[in-house]
């Protein structure tokens, strides 16, 4: 029996020829990331108290993404202890202010097939679009990490997701994974998703983060895609480099999943996911006419520059609905510039939304944009458990942009096909 592109993965980082699902093995660690939420104000600490130093940090990535603009004393705190442990560890890797840390991982060119990445944040496995294997852990293992430079980990099993057919006007990988959330549940443990098929083939390589960033709600230790062409040009565009054999990371013919799904994307209407969770899924019009007070484009997942792409789609020769708010706020600095060159922020703003300051803001009940008691949103973003953006009395929808935006149109939760020509 053949392995998966995970267990390959995970055998060439434990120095093993083979693994097998549910093995305990011990993996060297390629590349460790965190942010200013995750990182150094948790992991210095307890350096300090073991007399620890940070095993290479030449593999080390630091992002400020999560108290950026600094919105109070405590904000700012953070951020100063964060440019100050970087600097004095001489990390090689800082991204200040820059984006969102997953998608700085992805435009700095430090994702290549068959990598092993440790990230301090849930969504980590955003990096598994690059054919790497890459989850999220807490603060005490990314501390272990930064002194060994290694990991344990339960050999996972692999759940093939196979999509066929393509997406119809108005439909986007944000709606795929909303229906798998419905459909896969979101218990998923110590399980890879891996997604294949021509829609995948089809999407860009913005849109194929959203199916394996997402993997996270899924529950599962991180989602994959074996990588193509389109997989090494992106690593080239960012300037990373790319290895002789990076097609070769796939998984064998053989290989044994554990279980195989099928699913006709093109047959998929835009979802929604009601309150509070992202496997609260349905079809657009099971929530149709629920009136919103405010809509969020936003974080990793949801502000990218084809994010921004689908929402201007939309807006252009609308206007916001006059008791809604629509925020933006673009996953990185990059994406605000290409946006402001190519005329999406023209497009946006003419409609009346809000340019909000790069970072996860919002999503993370963080800075600008949180909810008020009683109040709904309609968002772009990956969560929507209860207090996630603010007060738990609010109640947030989880949809695409070209959902979000055709919400602040109507100002109730709408089909955006019906604002697309």
């Amino acid at each position: 029996m053949g392995m998966t592109l995970a267990q390959k993965i995970v055998a060439r980082a434990a120095g093993r020829g083979r693994v097998r699902a549910g093995e305990i093995v011990t993996c060297a660690v390629d590349l460790a990331m965190f942010h200013d939420s995750s990182g150094p104000r948790r992991v210095a600490p307890r350096l300090k108290e073991l007399g620890a130093e940070v095993w290479d940090p030449s593999k080390v990535v630091v992002v400020s993404d999560h108290y950026v603009p600094a919105v109070d004393p405590e904000s700012a705190a953070i951020l100063k202890l964060t440019r100050d442990w970087v600097r004095e560890n001489d990390i090689a890797h800082f991204y200040d202010m820059q984006g969102i840390c997953h998608v700085m991982l992805a435009d700095g060119g430090h994702l290549r097939p068959g990598m092993f990445v440790c990230g301090g944040d849930s969504h980590s496995p955003n990096g598994g679009a690059f054919g790497c294997y890459i989850a999220g852990y807490g603060a005490t293992e990314m501390t272990g990490v930064m002194v060994t430079g290694e990991i344990w980990v339960k050999v996972p099993e692999t759940v093939l997701v196979h999509l066929a057919g393509g997406l119809a006007a108005g439909v986007s990988a944000k709606d795929v994974m909303l229906h798998l959330c419905r459909m896969l549940g979101m218990d998923n443990n110590f399980r890879v998703v891996e997604y294949a098929g021509d829609t995948v083939a089809t999407l860009d390589m913005k849109e194929r983060t959203v199916l394996t960033n997402m993997a996270a709600e899924l529950g599962a230790e991180t989602g994959i895609i074996a990588p193509d062409e389109t997989t090494l040009n992106a690593i080239r565009t960012a300037g990373g480099a790319v290895e002789d054999d990076a097609l070769d990371w796939c998984g064998d013919r053989d290989a044994d999943y554990a279980e195989v799904h099928i699913i006709d994307t093109a047959a998929l209407a835009p979802q929604v996911a009601a309150p509070h969770s992202p496997a609260n899924t349905a079809d657009v019009d099971a929530h149709a006419g629920v009136a919103v007070d405010q809509c969020y484009i936003g974080a990793c997942v949801g502000a990218k520059l084809s994010d921004l792409h689908m929402a201007a789609d939309v807006l252009r020769g609308r206007s916001v609905a006059a008791d809604t708010r629509l925020l933006v706020a673009p996953a990185s600095t990059a994406t605000t510039a290409a946006a402001a060159a190519d005329g999406t922020l023209e497009a946006l703003t003419a409609a009346g939304a809000i340019l909000l300051p790069t970072g996860c803001g919002a999503c993370a009940g963080l800075g600008a944009g949180v909810l008020a008691d009683g109040e709904v949103c309609m968002s772009s973003t990956n969560r929507n458990i209860q207090g996630r953006m603010g007060s738990a009395g609010a109640r947030v929808y989880l949809g695409s942009p070209y959902t979000v935006a055709a919400t602040a149109v109507a100002g109730r939760i709408a089909d955006p096909r019906e604002f697309l020509h």
